[in-house]
């Protein structure tokens, strides 16, 4: 029987730098049954903070269970299939944002990657309004992941 390569563990540096440069991860919060939620969200990743931010609509279940069960985790691909960090923690869900331009609003415009920043900030803060936005915030007390290194 021959071994393959064997996963290596990432440090806090290489998992932080892997969700700074990812922008889609997936996203579970857990049902009332116990079993896991699962949903691909867009998300901004604060290292300094160790907050991991996600926009959502009040209306949301996977909203209704953080109210329910704060624990969540985020799984993030690295660059190839043999690597990823899980983000792990407590998280919260803002207020709605009721008036354009409000904190939450300011918040959801700062998630926004500086390449996509809407040229017309009022739109956007009325867009966000009218759809009912909210701040998910994952504050991470566990990161992990692994990575599997294969050449040829």
């Amino acid at each position: 029987m021959t071994e393959g390569p064997t996963p290596r563990s990432l440090s806090d540096e290489a998992l932080s730098d892997l969700l700074a440069r990812q922008q889609f991860g997936t996203l579970a919060t857990l049902k009332q049954s116990g079993h896991p939620h699962l949903t691909t969200m867009l998300y901004s990743w604060d290292p300094t903070a160790r907050i991991v931010r996600l926009s959502t609509t009040a209306d949301r279940v996977k909203v209704k269970h953080l109210q329910r069960d704060p624990r969540a985790a985020l799984h993030v691909r690295g660059d190839d299939v043999w690597s990823f960090a899980v983000a792990e923690g407590a998280a919260e869900a803002s207020d709605v944002t009721t008036a354009p331009g409000d904190a939450v609003g300011r918040e959801l415009l700062e998630m926004v990657p500086a390449a996509a920043k809407p040229e017309d900030e009022d739109a956007f803060f009325d867009q966000q309004v009218a759809e009912r936005r909210i701040v998910i915030r994952l504050r991470v007390e566990r990161l992990y992941g692994t990575a599997l290194d294969i050449s040829g």
